[in-house]
């Protein structure tokens, strides 16, 4: 049954501009899938789905892991589209984004997998990037603001 949700989830947000937990489960209630919030939550958190920029500018649900040789591209795109701010303070950088868009920019730095960086958490529109030490943070800092051009 899990794997046949997924699969149903997988399938509603290629097809249609999905933005909220509220309308996934409301459209995979219509299939026959009966499902409640909590349950579609842990199943993006299981699929690794994150929320990109759509054609409109509203945000909108996509599959970014399984993806192609262009990864570094993809990601590199979210985070220079969804960027909005860099703060550093001592060993942490805080990162702001437009709004709905910190799970997306989180996401793209794990993908990135850059050493200094030991994890994120996301907000709706801010990151909190944990580095090793002072030393490392301001050099992911300096990273960013070269994908925004900032430097």
């Amino acid at each position: 049954m899990k794997s046949a949700r997924h699969e149903k989830i997988i399938e509603l947000i290629q097809q249609h501009d999905i933005d909220t937990q509220e309308e996934l489960a409301a459209r995979l209630n219509s299939a026959g899938f009966k499902v409640t919030q909590a349950t579609v939550s842990r199943d993006i958190r299981a699929l690794k789905l994150t929320k990109v920029a759509g054609k409109d500018g509203k945000s909108r649900y996509a599959v970014l892991s399984g993806a192609s040789v262009e990864l570094g591209d993809k990601y590199t795109r979210v985070l220079h589209d969804a960027l909005t701010s860099i703060d550093v303070g001592q060993n942490m950088i805080v990162i702001r984004t437009v709004p709905g868009m910190a799970m997306g920019v989180a996401a793209a730095l794990d993908a990135l997998n850059w050493k200094e960086i030991l994890g994120s958490i996301a907000g709706d529109d801010t990151v909190m990037c944990v580095a090793r030490d002072n030393e490392q943070a301001q050099s992911v800092a300096e990273r960013l603001k070269g994908i925004l051009k900032l430097c």
